[in-house]
């Protein structure tokens, strides 16, 4: 199991000014074995794909690359952007690249046609689920991912998002069940109820879920990313650490 650090784990780094090259960095020295980076967490393509690159391939780690955009426009049209997506993806070496699915329910286009524009055979892509009632429910992903096999597309997996579940109330459980064939990228995290709604925990092991269940229904050949907002190395290091011990795999 390849453990991927999102870096949104590095969030108070962002914001103080650290580029998610030197992250690169950062996720070798905590011995994880690939970083995610974020898109909207880019600051000057033109200097930044290129160094990150660069850093990866001398780190010789996992890259993969989280895109907030939508496979399909809140019209149901083709979001002519993913080419574009994909082409930074190819210039960093990505390995996997994740987008939301958005409103496929509107689409009546030639989706084979669509989906063949991308290079997918080079990419491996995902669509996750959200926190959004358009695309962040078991029967929106799976209506997609089942269509595009209909059409010979049985390239594009999804990526099991444990914490977005509470933020949508779907049943974690039975999404790790329905969803788990297509299943190609787990990404964890917590999520704490308190008084004033849902948060993010900064501790698998703090929150509304049992990781190490939901973990034993999920296919355990696939890489999991580290996804929410810490302080410290210390902290990092643990989270990686009880990934690295579990036993249910």
């Amino acid at each position: 199991m390849d453990i991927i650090l999102n870096t949104w784990v590095f969030e108070d780094r962002v914001k103080s000014g650290v580029g998610q090259a030197e992250l690169v960095e950062k996720a070798a020295q905590l011995h994880a074995d690939g970083l995610e980076i974020r898109r909207e967490y880019f600051k000057d393509f033109a200097t930044e794909m290129p160094l990150i690159a660069q850093k990866v391939r001398e780190q010789s780690l996992i890259l993969n690359y989280s895109v907030p955009d939508e496979v399909f426009l809140q019209d149901g049209s083709f979001n002519p952007k993913l080419k574009q997506y994909f082409d930074e993806a190819h210039a960093m070496g990505v390995t996997k690249i994740k987008f939301n699915t958005g409103n496929f329910a509107d689409f009546h286009g030639d989706l084979a046609a669509e989906l063949k524009q991308l290079p997918l055979d080079e990419i491996q892509m995902n669509v996750e689920n959200d926190q959004t009632a358009i695309s962040g429910t078991v029967t929106a992903i799976e209506t997609f991912l089942t269509a595009a096999r209909e059409v010979g597309i049985n390239e594009i997996g999804y990526v099991y998002d444990l914490g977005n579940w509470a933020f949508t109330g779907g049943d974690a459980v039975e999404a790790a069940k329905k969803l788990g064939k297509y299943t190609h990228y787990i990404h964890l995290k917590n999520t704490i109820k308190n008084e004033t709604g849902l948060v993010t925990s900064d501790d698998l092991d703090d929150g509304l879920y049992d990781w190490r269940k939901l973990m034993t229904i999920l296919p355990q050949d696939q890489m999991v990313a580290i996804e929410f907002p810490m302080t410290t190395d210390e902290q990092i290091s643990h989270q990686i650490e009880l990934l690295r011990n579990w036993k249910g795999r």
